[in-house]
């Protein structure tokens, strides 16, 4: 067993309750799938007959949002243990990317789908190309007919930008716009993917396998340890961390927002993030965050229970990180 090392005294109580040591291999759990849990900023769910609409279609009603992801959550704590006892995501993993001292750790090297966090890489692979952001791409049916249960809001024959794309693909998390980057790479699909996974061994990533740039696919698989790689290495490039942060972007009369919750809010400084959920991959959310003066990756995958539940675990981990710094 490898130990974790985790931030002062309280690493210890806190390895206890988490769970930390061995890679865990237990059985994802089933999501309650619906749209406005897994993404609550679309639009159809902002209002009661959206989401009634939303639970017609989908089959399951939204599950209340979980307290600790509302924008009126405390940051604050006096009892870090009960929060770490609250946390809801199957792997958990923070680390200063500067010092590479790891602060939290749990089921950490467990190999498990990704879902849209796949969206980061398909991003770096288009930047790091040196393709022409402005050049116009059109869109095909093969970019609308992903085998998502989110529909397209890109209508095909639509024309945007790379740049464009590139930016829906990274806040909004639209899937025919990240097919749409990765069916006109040069070479196509197949070189595409292949870039992919180069890059993912370029950065040291050796749970990774890509097999589509989108997400949607179970055969997309990582470890929380190596999107902490992933998400610093995006967090680097100027565009990625644009987007990624942008907390809506409206194109030809349409608003798209955000899927993370937390960009935007006061008192949280995000340098870049992506969200992710399918039915077996859960509800993940990988960030770049700055606290307390250090650069911290913060990685949670399969987070279960109410809607927001992976925000509310960011909130969660951040008390348990303030706990500790102003106790030092």
């Amino acid at each position: 067993m490898r130990w974790r090392h985790l931030w002062g005294a309280f690493g210890v109580a806190a390895m206890v309750l988490a769970g930390v040591g061995g890679p865990s291999r237990a059985p994802a759990q089933t999501a309650n799938f619906h749209p406005c849990n897994a993404q609550p900023a679309l639009p159809i769910c902002q209002h009661g007959y959206g989401r009634r609409v939303a639970a017609a279609r989908w089959g399951a009603a939204p599950a209340p949002l979980d307290p600790d992801a509302s924008a009126q959550a405390p940051l604050v704590t006096r009892d870090p243990a009960k929060e770490i006892e609250k946390l809801k995501s199957a792997a958990i993993f923070v680390k200063d990317m500067d010092t590479s001292d790891v602060l939290f750790a749990r089921g950490e090297d467990v190999v498990r789908p990704i879902a849209s966090i796949v969206k980061l890489m398909t991003a770096l692979v288009v930047v790091d190309a040196g393709l022409p952001m402005d050049e116009l791409i059109a869109i095909d049916a093969s970019d609308v007919d992903v085998p998502s249960e989110l529909p397209s809001r890109l209508a095909v024959g639509a024309r945007l930008s790379r740049a464009d794309l590139l930016h829906l693909a990274l806040t909004s998390s639209e899937n025919s716009a990240a097919h749409a980057l990765g069916r006109t790479y040069p070479g196509g699909m197949e070189a595409f993917v292949e870039a992919m996974n180069a890059q993912a061994k370029a950065l040291g990533m050796e749970d990774s396998r890509f097999v589509e740039p989108v997400g949607l696919s179970n055969e997309n698989v990582s470890s929380a340890r190596d999107l902490a790689r992933l998400i610093h290495a995006a967090s680097g490039r100027t565009l990625i961390r644009a987007f990624t942060t942008d907390a809506r972007y409206s194109i030809e009369g349409r608003t798209f927002r955000n899927t993370n919750m937390l960009v935007g809010r006061p008192h949280w400084e995000i340098l870049a993030s992506k969200t992710g959920t399918t039915r077996e991959a859960g509800d993940c959310l990988v960030m770049m965050v700055r606290l307390g003066g250090r650069n911290l990756a913060m990685v949670l995958l399969d987070a279960q229970g109410m809607s927001g539940a992976r925000f509310g675990d960011a909130v969660r981990l951040r008390r348990v990180l303030d706990s500790r710094m102003a106790a030092k």
